[in-house]
């Protein structure tokens, strides 16, 4: 596990952690998965009335996050055909660090988001069993993040997310509408081309009886 001496800072109900790794970390996380990008190449998915998102995507775990046509799922294994690889073990870690579960996620969504790319507000409902709370790691850029609470049109607030922040949607906050506004592209050299690179990890288990 990791350790964190900061607060967390509460935002609409999730709990931020500022800062939560240090450079160190964040590089040995890019460097953990370049390996996985290889087995698993990024793609663009398409929403279910066939437009192209602006972020293009991949996963790790048991299952991978898709988007096409047919909907928003997981499955499992890559849309070109291979078994997703595993969740490493430096991801891993932050989930043991801040979960507050000893159950392990079963997807690890890869999120890469180039210049213009963003993110609009929606809900992370795809899993069986919203009891587990869902971790966010951003590396690289900047990222202007957006929350709400469960009704699309409700209020929201914002925050920008820096490269080494860590988000814990649980509680009240777990099926919160949210969403990337914008990237500062280029404040950050983490990545070689800048860029943002945001790893979800999520449950996804049957439902509760």
């Amino acid at each position: 596990m990791l350790r964190y001496d900061g607060p967390s800072i509460d935002l609409a109900g999730a709990r931020l952690f500022k800062g939560m790794l240090d450079r160190t970390a964040q590089e040995a996380l890019v460097a953990a998965l370049r390996p996985l990008v290889l087995a698993a190449p990024f793609f663009h998915p398409e929403t279910r009335w066939g437009k192209k998102m602006s972020v293009r995507m991949t996963s790790a775990g048991r299952v991978g996050w898709v988007s096409d046509r047919r909907g928003y799922r997981y499955e499992p294994r890559h849309p070109g055909g291979a078994e997703w690889p595993e969740i490493p073990d430096e991801v891993l870690n932050v989930w043991r660090s801040v979960a507050g579960t000893e159950r392990l996620p079963d997807c690890c969504l890869i999120n890469y988001y180039g210049e213009g790319a963003r993110m609009g507000l929606h809900q992370d409902r795809d899993e069986g069993d919203f009891s587990y709370p869902v971790v966010s790691i951003s590396l690289g850029d900047d990222a202007l993040f957006r929350i709400g609470g469960t009704e699309r049109q409700g209020p929201t607030q914002s925050a920008w997310l820096s490269s080494g922040d860590v988000l814990v949607l649980d509680g009240p906050a777990r099926l919160a509408f949210h969403g990337i506004d914008r990237l500062r592209f280029g404040s950050s050299d983490l990545l070689r081309d800048h860029g943002r690179i945001n790893l979800t990890l999520r449950v996804v288990a049957d439902k509760p009886d």
